[in-house]
């Protein structure tokens, strides 16, 4: 299964558990990786056998203008956004992480992973 993959992504939004975050908003990074055979592509030099980053980060720029209150909320959006736009997709694993969450306590950044594989 080959990979592509956006790492890094940097955004200001607006969610969180609480009121106050969804006011205030916060930074947050995605990293999204997609898994499919793209072998046509390489072989090919062709943009539109494989997944093209631009219109991929779009995907994950969409999703993160929307207010959730979970991180886990937002990975859902973003994998089923993924898959309806590129049905060659076969799993997606995407990763968002808050910094500095209110926890009352030292913590550079609260993280969750969400591993999705497209339905048979």
């Amino acid at each position: 299964m080959d990979v592509v993959s956006l790492e890094g992504l940097e955004f200001f939004a607006y969610h969180g558990y609480y009121d106050e975050e969804q006011k205030v908003g916060n930074k947050y990074a995605v990293d999204i990786r997609v898994m499919s055979d793209f072998h046509k592509a390489a072989e090919d030099d062709s943009l539109s056998e494989t997944v093209d980053y631009e219109k991929l980060y779009k995907i994950v720029e969409k999703e993160m203008r929307i207010s959730s209150r979970l991180l886990e909320n937002i990975g859902e959006r973003i994998c089923h956004s993924v898959f309806e736009r590129y049905p060659q997709i076969h799993k997606i694993e995407v990763s968002i992480s808050k910094f500095n969450p209110p926890i009352g306590g030292v913590c550079t950044r609260a993280k969750i992973t969400l591993k999705r594989s497209r339905q048979p």
